[in-house]
Parts: C-alpha cells; structure tokens; sequence
C-alpha cells in the first residue's frame, strides 16, 4: 500500500474527523481517535472513506470485492 505523504496528511475520519494512519500489514488507514477506532480499507491504492465499509477495532476485516471469501480474516 503506498499513500502519499501529501494525501495522508490532509485525509481525516469521515467519522469524526481525526487524522488517520497506515497500518500496511492490513493494507488500511486508521482513524487515530482511540475512541473512534475505524479502519477503512485501501483497494488498489485507493482509501475506500465510506463508514459503511469501515471496520472496527476487533472486528475481522471484510474481503475484498473479488477477494475469496474468509480470504480477508
């Protein structure tokens, strides 16, 4: 996974705004608010920024559209 510098800088929590970070082993950027918590995840270099398809902390993470299924977990 590779974001920007720039981008990652000025990407914030579409849920409560909190600035974000990668975590590259689960190819996602994490809301910083450790109250908030979600994972978004990043397809093709590309942060998918919908709450819908966040993750929250201790829950397993979805695959991927095309990705077999229990092949995220």
């Amino acid at each position: 996974m590779k974001i920007d510098d720039w981008l990652l800088e000025i990407l914030a929590c579409p849920a409560c705004h909190a600035p974000l970070r990668e975590d590259d082993a689960a190819s996602e950027l994490v809301c910083t608010n450790t109250e908030c918590a979600l994972a978004y995840p990043v397809r093709d270099d590309i942060p998918v920024l919908l709450v819908d398809e966040a993750r929250r902390p201790g829950e397993p993470r979805a695959a991927a559209p095309g990705e077999p299924e229990g092949a995220g977990e």
